[in-house]
């Protein structure tokens, strides 16, 4: 279509599913997940663990919170037209530019290239609010411009860090992301935007996706890089089958529930999307911690075996907790169900201290938790347990 009134969908469409162009919008992010985790593991390989999480969970909350914010507004006014489409285009030009950043930022507290990006997508999301204003009336036209001016006011926010002093930024950063993390709080108050349950659940499912085969990807490159190199073949098998099975029981247990049956509003809705940045960084953090292990079996990183560990373990046991936390935990029953995969997430942490084979047995435990969750869901557990 060339051009339709952006006006509200249904609530309760029936057949909603994610579009062409949504699928085509978070194949993009890859890459700025992938330059975001290639710096995660330089960081971690020369030892410098504080700085590098830091920076990492920085970039990160860019890339999430672009995505996020492109997701909801989709779910509430996708009309497929002409400008939306390019609208849409320019907010994925805008995510280029943001990996293109991404390792100033990171290494050289340099924000100039990842802020341009980042203001390439929300000068289009604020253009999309504006537009979704313009077909609405009473109070869903005044939430549209609340976000249009929440948008604008944090836009300025991000060109005022360029100008200031090095020592400020990190600072300055954080006032910032507390400022966006408002503006859907702000803007929601006396309406709620009228998304739709299944199909957010059905993007942050495939964005989840993107972030463990990024994991799968970038752990296999390792892999072969380090065999092509080394021919340490013997020394990387149980990290590559640790690796693998993290991350099919990571898939497993994300998608074992019918989360969208939680999301009847915002109560509900926003701390769920929001909580989702510890479940995408630490997914994607997977992957970093992997190459990290591989490095050290090699003898190319600058870092003990428990820290080596640790890049896997602690991305693991936070990946498999905030699922609990945030959706997998309304629909156990009983104390057995309930503390599979807290237990499960001790257990993966306290496999950093057994050596090299730390991965294969934090993999094991996390296969284990598949195992058990699913027969615990089969023979339902009695009430009174």
């Amino acid at each position: 279509m060339t051009y339709v009134p952006m006006t509200a969908r249904s609530r309760v469409e029936g057949h909603r599913t994610a579009t062409t162009l949504e699928l085509f919008f978070d194949l993009c992010f890859v890459v700025a997940i992938a330059q975001a985790g290639q710096q995660l593991v330089h960081a971690l390989v020369e030892g410098h663990p504080g700085s590098g999480v830091v920076g990492y969970l920085f970039v990160f909350f860019g890339v999430w919170w672009a995505w996020m914010n492109f997701t909801w507004f989709a779910s509430a006014y996708d009309c497929d037209d002409v400008p939306y489409r390019i609208t849409t285009l320019v907010q994925i030009a805008g995510v280029l530019v943001y990996a293109a950043g991404v390792s100033r930022a990171f290494n050289d507290n340099d924000w100039t290239v990842a802020v341009i990006g980042y203001l390439i997508m929300r000068v289009a999301l604020t253009a999309q609010w504006l537009r979704a204003a313009a077909g609405e009336s009473g109070a869903a036209r005044t939430a549209a411009l609340k976000y249009a001016a929440g948008l604008l006011v944090c836009q300025a926010g991000w060109v005022a860090l360029l100008f200031a002093p090095d020592g400020w930024k990190r600072w300055l950063f954080l006032v910032l992301v507390a400022a966006e993390l408002m503006v859907p709080v702000w803007a929601e108050h006396g309406h709620q935007t009228p998304w739709h349950a299944h199909h957010i659940a059905e993007r942050y499912g495939l964005f989840t996706i993107i972030v463990l085969g990024e994991t799968i990807a970038a752990s296999t490159v390792a892999v072969k890089s380090a065999i092509d190199e080394h021919e340490a073949l013997g020394v990387l098998l149980p990290i590559a089958a640790g690796g693998l099975l993290i991350v099919f029981a990571a898939w497993w247990i994300y998608f074992a529930v019918p989360v969208h049956e939680r999301l009847n509003s915002n109560r509900e809705a926003i701390p769920w999307g929001y909580g989702h940045l510890a479940i995408f960084a630490s997914g994607a953090a997977i992957g970093a911690g992997i190459e990290v292990a591989v490095e050290h079996a090699v003898g190319q990183a600058h870092i003990s075996q428990v820290a080596a560990n640790a890049a896997v373990t602690v991305p693991a046991a936070v990946f498999l907790l905030t699922v609990w936390l945030l959706h997998s935990r309304h629909f156990k029953r009983g104390a057995a169900q309930q503390l599979v995969l807290p237990l499960c997430a001790l257990a993966i942490l306290a496999s950093t201290w057994t050596g090299a084979y730390a991965v294969l047995y934090a993999g094991l435990v996390a296969a284990a938790a598949v195992a058990v969750g699913t027969a615990l869901t089969v023979r339902p557990v009695p009430d009174a347990v």
